[in-house]
């Protein structure tokens, strides 16, 4: 599929946006978040193609010191994202791991800083993954057990 970058500038209270590589394909908007339909529509109507048949990357122009700020600010979003990912998965293990050796949901939670119920589910979740296995299993051997029988 064709892609289309379109080149978004700020003028004055608008987005002017110019498509590369299309002769005539200019137009404008109030937000950046317009953008790329606007840029679609103008694209389609000077090449007489639907608004669909092509892709449109959108690269909005803003100060070097505005761009450096938006990468930061994006990296620590992904970084937080990570590390939400990497605490949610230790948290289900040791709820797991501190009802396993017989604590109650309640000092699990207490340990872990969060609620009783959010132990509960934790483990509720590890249960009930560790049952389908062991059906699964069980039902592995059932079937084996009947071919040999």
């Amino acid at each position: 599929m064709k892609r289309y970058t379109v080149r978004a500038r700020r003028v004055g209270n608008w987005w002017a946006l110019d498509v590369d590589g299309v002769r005539g394909a200019h137009t404008q908007v109030r937000r950046i978040a317009q953008a790329e339909e606007m840029a679609r529509e103008a694209i389609a109507g000077v090449l007489d193609v639907a608004v669909n048949a092509f892709e449109v990357v959108v690269a909005p122009e803003v100060p070097a010191v505005a761009r450096t700020a938006v990468a930061q600010a994006t990296r620590a979003r992904l970084q937080a994202t990570q590390a939400q990912e990497a605490a949610a998965m230790l948290t289900r293990d040791a709820a797991r791991r501190l009802v396993e050796t017989g604590l109650t949901v309640r000092d699990a939670g207490v340990l872990l800083g969060v609620s009783h119920q959010r132990i509960a589910q934790l483990v509720g979740q590890w249960r009930s993954t560790a049952m389908g296995a062991q059906n699964d299993l069980e039902d592995k051997e059932a079937v084996r057990r009947r071919a040999d029988g």
